[in-house]
């Protein structure tokens, strides 16, 4: 197995002994993304006032191209950023008043879109219909059934979710019931963009894709996007000046909107993250790197921790539920162990400078392209040491 640890030279030399196995967290950056980071500020000093020039004219276009190669979309243009998908989906929300608005959803979602749902839900301002992720092998048919139960406004769900690793195997047909002026359809894709394969291209007209740098894609934060099918949400009411960015400069006059993804743009803000991005993406490209490459590589890792685990080899970890929620592959970059002393785990291996992650009750072990074969032994010994 090729070694890739050359390029997070910055972020391993840092911290030495650390053992980190939560790139599925906080992904650690490469040195491509200091780079880019830099030229951002060398951006920002020699150009100042015009720097938005070069952001809306190079820096964006790129970042839309390199997504829409990611994803298989048919046009870069459709795709619209902010500093978070939290702000997109307020923006997504808000373009579907006026009235109560009735979300299918599931018990799977990151605690962002399930918190504001709830606290919306309180103020009356919709209602949700969650459907259970488990039991896993059903979850996929059991969420297209409630679907053609009943209609809802806005589908929202997670392709892989954050805590099990569940995969949703049916967006083909949740797109078919997708219209303008009927049910909108959103795919939260933050733990499958850049860890697995996703090509959208067939349903890409009809659903709304969620995303961003954090994770996989390994170029931290300030880098959320929205993939915007036309003719859908055209005018969020939660907006910005950048949404008509280009009519900034003629007289002002009712609330314009661009047809395309700007139209969920918001206003100033920070754009480092799609430099970080774009330097992390031409890194990859120059070094022959895609992602079922890389995960293929965290595959072979993450099945040999796996058997590592279940040989005992990891000390008490033997004793969690491995988490199996998918059929077939591919798998999400992370393990994860179902365990009633899944927290406390991860604060002993933390403290030990071993780095996992933990949800409630699931431990997750998280892979990246940082990471070697001698890693997973290294993991491994250390869990049984800390955790006996």
């Amino acid at each position: 197995m090729i070694s890739y640890r050359r390029l997070f030279s910055r972020a391993l030399a840092a911290a030495p002994g650390r053992i980190h196995f939560a790139a599925h967290s906080h992904h650690l950056w490469p040195d491509a993304s200091y780079a880019g980071h830099m030229q951002a500020w060398d951006d920002a000093a020699a150009l100042a006032d015009r720097k938005w020039d070069k952001i809306f004219g190079e820096v964006i276009p790129r970042a839309q191209s390199n997504i829409a190669h990611e994803l298989k979309l048919p046009d870069p243009r459709t795709i619209g950023f902010a500093p978070n998908t939290h702000e997109l989906i307020m923006r997504l929300f808000s373009a579907r008043r006026p009235g109560k608005i009735e979300v299918l959803t599931t018990d799977g979602e990151f605690h962002s879109f399930r918190r504001q749902s709830a606290r919306w839900e309180e103020d009356g301002w919709i209602s949700r219909r969650i459907v259970p992720c488990e039991p896993f092998a059903t979850f996929t048919e059991r969420f297209l059934a409630a679907m053609r139960e009943k209609r809802p406004d806005i589908v929202f769900l997670s392709h892989v979710m954050f805590r099990s690793g569940l995969r949703f195997d049916g967006a083909a047909e949740l797109a078919s019931y997708a219209a303008p002026d009927g049910t909108w359809v959103v795919l939260d894709l933050y733990h499958s963009f850049m860890a697995i394969p996703c090509d959208f291209s067939a349903i890409a007209d009809r659903v709304f894709l969620l995303g961003g740098g954090y994770k996989y894609a390994m170029a931290g934060e300030g880098a959320g996007y929205i993939h915007a099918p036309p003719g859908f949400a055209p005018r969020p009411s939660f907006t910005g000046w950048f949404a008509d960015f280009g009519a900034m400069e003629g007289k002002q006059a009712g609330v314009g909107y661009s047809a395309d993804g700007a139209r969920f743009l918001g206003a100033t803000y920070d754009a480092t993250g799609l430099y970080r991005f774009n330097a992390v993406q031409a890194m990859l490209a120059s070094e022959g790197l895609d992602t079922p490459s890389i995960s293929a590589r965290c595959a072979a890792l993450r099945e040999r921790m796996i058997g590592m685990i279940e040989a005992g080899e990891a000390g008490v970890l033997r004793e969690a539920e491995i988490i199996r929620p998918n059929a077939a592959p591919p798998n999400a970059r992370f393990i994860a162990l179902r365990h009633p002393k899944a927290v406390e785990w991860k604060a002993a291996l933390m403290a030990a400078n071993i780095i996992t992650d933990a949800r409630d009750d699931v431990l997750r072990i998280g892979f990246g392209l940082y990471q070697d074969e001698a890693d997973v032994p290294a993991f491994c010994a250390g869990a049984k040491r800390v955790l006996g």
